[in-house]
């Protein structure tokens, strides 16, 4: 995720400090809400959608330690805490709490960008991975080991036809066009290639290939792999 893309929530009581870490960061390309204790910062939650919070641990009423763990049971929004303390004890109860990273106060703004930074790089990762098996109707792709099953008998398939299924399978559910199937593995060639190789590997497949249940087509997009 690119930092001109990425929504802040500044949270502190502290005013003046809000707003110039406001003014700093939007100077840097980030979007920046602020919010002055934990019940405002609750209230932006709901409204919007927040890619990294900055977390006052100090403030009156429920503090950032305990905000940080009541947002941990339900949400994955990166969070970054602020502190006064010095002890080592009181960055480890942050951590603990779900923090993913802690700066002592007082601070170099730029500090707090370069950690923004490292912590938004962290949460930049692969799509969740599927099953290694895609179950649909009496089959099952293995797709470790790129292996069709139907009943547990094998099912041959050409390597293209293999190429084909594994790229669906890797994102049941999500239409995939034609110029993207050809960039995968063996698919090479043109679109009128890859409808070839959808119209075989539905007879092997389909109760009836005229009528598709599984492979799919997605009009004026590509195909698309439904599993059970």
């Amino acid at each position: 995720m690119s930092k001109e893309s990425a929504h802040i929530l500044v949270v502190d009581d502290d005013r003046r400090l809000r707003d110039l870490l406001q003014r700093y960061l939007v100077d840097q390309g980030f979007r920046v809400t602020t919010g002055e204790d934990a019940a405002d910062a609750r209230a932006k939650l709901a409204s919007f959608s927040f890619d990294l919070l900055v977390l006052d641990i100090m403030m009156p009423g429920e503090s950032g330690l305990e905000l940080t763990r009541s947002l941990r049971a339900v949400s994955k929004v990166p969070i970054l805490l602020l502190t006064a303390m010095g002890d080592p004890s009181d960055r480890i109860q942050g951590l603990e709490y779900g923090a993913d990273d802690y700066l002592s106060k007082p601070f170099e703004p730029r500090e707090l960008v370069l950690r923004i930074n490292a912590v938004l790089r962290r949460m930049v990762t692969a799509p969740p991975p599927v099953s290694e098996k895609l179950h649909f109707g009496d089959f099952c792709f293995d797709l470790a080991r790129e292996e069709l099953l139907r009943d547990e008998e094998p099912i041959r398939l050409t390597a293209a036809e293999t190429s084909l299924l594994k790229a669906l399978a890797r994102q049941p559910g999500v239409p995939i066009s034609r110029d993207t199937l050809t960039s995968d593995g063996q698919l090479s060639g043109n679109n009128r290639t890859i409808d070839v190789q959808v119209t075989r590997l539905r007879r092997k497949i389909e109760q009836d290939p005229k009528f598709p249940r599984y492979l799919q087509t997605v009009r004026g997009t590509g195909y698309v792999l439904m599993p059970d």
